[in-house]
């Protein structure tokens, strides 16, 4: 059996590409919302729902399985269709899965969302229905970032590589800002919470489907049938091939402790932060109303963070990855504290709370470049492209496992020791970094 291989043909691509700025910010805007939507809208939703944070925490952590895994399925992208016809599929997909969740949203009493004990199982179809949109999403991903690369040019890839993040960005700012503080806005007026995050399902539903037409549209053919073919059995040689030669790099232990645990506290942390600033003082949280986290959380936040990803990457451009490595593992860390002060405290003032949060967020978006570049580093070699997207598997899981059982953990220990505990694992994140920059420095 005998694959097509697809290639780009890009002579005089501006020709047939037309501006990218029909496209690439639109694509990037697109690529963000069922991410977020999955990964962060869906914590906020379960925990307004009433479902108690073990449950939540779990289900939720398991959505990420398709983000660890995706190296394993994209070779399929690269050589079945174009790289085209893989977006307009998923985006298609996703439309339909979007829809898919606002009609199958459940109506909890109000009772049973007070109580805090809605059973998860009342929301089995919606879990399929976020479970396909993982999936949809991550080979959207994949797609996407290929794409861009045969579209463009190495000009006007570098060019656009900014306006790509930009554009992803604000679609943070749209999903876990805009959306989450819709449906707090939808809350207070209305006092009904199943309707509040089922018309802020229907806007994205709307809004993702105008996206998908608007690239069946615009998004240029740049591909074509080339006459080289691949063996199913060659791909699959390549994929073995790859997996060996980054398990056989030297440092290999040293690189997966550092993939797992460098953002070991975030991991814990992103699961609990909506719950415990949404959840009332008798269970420790802040009691913030859903449209207050959107805007601190998901608006104040998510431009901390971008900002905090800015200043980073100048910063390691200036004095390169092994002098950045421990002040940006400082910067992720140290202000995780402030959510341990936030749980002792309970100040009143969300300009405390959102303070604190901004605080945080930058800390994060600083440090994690040092993340990004190493793994970027660890990559070097034959089968770069390969490794890089293995360590982006491994950075995902670091995230998923931790996320799984944060809501139990929190359950367990309460709020406050629950922050000790994240303040206890930046240790090993220090720990793992200082490991990291020793060895840079010997190379």
């Amino acid at each position: 059996m005998k694959i097509i291989v697809q290639t780009s043909n890009n002579s005089n691509i501006n020709n047939k590409v037309g501006t990218p700025w029909l496209w690439v910010p639109t694509l990037y805007f697109a690529e963000g919302i069922p991410y977020f939507l999955v990964n962060t809208i869906s914590v906020m939703l379960f925990t307004k729902m009433g479902v108690p944070n073990g449950a939540m925490a779990l289900f939720t952590g398991m959505l990420y399985l398709p983000w660890v895994i995706k190296p394993l399925w994209s070779p399929i992208v690269d050589v079945l269709k174009t790289k085209r016809w893989w977006i307009i599929i998923m985006e298609i997909v996703l439309s339909i899965a979007f829809i898919g969740l606002t009609i199958s949203l459940p109506h909890p009493t109000e009772d049973m969302i007070a109580g805090g004990q809605t059973p998860i199982s009342l929301f089995s179809i919606m879990l399929i229905l976020f479970w396909l949109t993982a999936f949809a999403s991550a080979t959207h991903d994949i797609a996407a970032d290929g794409y861009y690369m045969l579209a463009l040019e190495g000009k006007e890839q570098s060019f656009f590589v900014g306006i790509r993040s930009l554009f992803y960005r604000l679609s943070s700012i749209f999903g876990q800002g805009g959306l989450i503080t819709l449906a707090g806005t939808i809350e207070l007026r209305t006092g009904n919470i199943p309707l509040s995050w089922q018309i802020t399902l229907l806007v994205a539903s709307v809004m993702f489907s105008v996206l998908t037409l608007w690239h069946i549209w615009k998004l240029p053919k740049v591909e074509k049938k080339s006459s080289h073919t691949l063996t199913v059995g060659e791909t699959l040689k390549q994929m073995g091939n790859s997996f060996v030669t980054f398990f056989t790099k030297p440092g290999i232990g040293l690189a997966l402790a550092f993939m797992l645990l460098y953002r070991l506290p975030e991991a814990f942390l992103v699961k609990m932060l909506p719950p415990f600033l949404v959840q009332g003082s008798e269970l420790g949280g802040l009691a913030l109303s859903t449209q207050e986290v959107g805007i601190l959380n998901g608006t104040v936040g998510v431009i901390a963070l971008v900002l905090g990803g800015l200043l980073g990457g100048f910063y390691a451009a200036k004095v390169g990855l092994k002098r950045a490595m421990i002040p940006m593992v400082l910067a992720i860390t140290i202000p995780d504290a402030l959510y341990l002060w936030l749980s002792i405290a309970h100040p009143a003032s969300v300009i405390w709370i959102g303070s604190a949060i901004a605080v945080e967020q930058f800390g994060y978006g600083f440090g994690f470049t040092a993340y990004m570049l190493y793994l970027m580093h660890f990559a070097e070699g034959e089968y770069k492209t390969s490794h890089y997207a293995l360590a982006t598997g491994f950075m995902a899981l670091g995230m998923m496992l931790p996320g799984m059982v944060a809501g139990y953990v929190q359950e367990a220990l309460g709020y406050t020791n629950f922050f000790w505990l994240i303040v206890g694992f930046c240790l090993l994140s220090i720990m793992v970094a200082i490991m990291v920059a020793r060895r840079l420095a010997h190379e």
